[in-house]
């Protein structure tokens, strides 16, 4: 290995969006992140939507507005065929 070409590796604080710090080691002494293990969704079981202006309703309706003609079909659907399906056991 070469001498003196990689960075210091020094104690850094780890500080979250939310207050929760913590210590590690890395290259530089002060790390900030926006999840942690304390505010994550997947750690903490609450799930939470964050609604860009209006977003999530919008697309709730859409959804909701395409699903509602589904649901009270009553057109059969004709199967697809693929194209092994058209050739046959021999065809090559």
């Amino acid at each position: 290995m070469k001498a003196n070409i990689h960075p210091n590796y020094v104690e850094a604080t780890v500080t979250c969006a939310c207050g929760n710090t913590w210590q590690t080691m890395s290259t530089r002494p002060n790390l900030r992140t926006d999840l942690c293990s304390q505010c994550h969704p997947f750690y903490t079981g609450e799930q939470r939507i964050v609604d860009t202006a209006g977003q999530v309703d919008r697309f709730m309706r859409r959804m909701g507005r395409r699903q509602a003609p589904q649901r009270g079909s009553t057109s059969q659907q004709t199967p697809v065929q693929t194209p092994a399906a058209d050739r046959g056991a021999g065809g090559r």
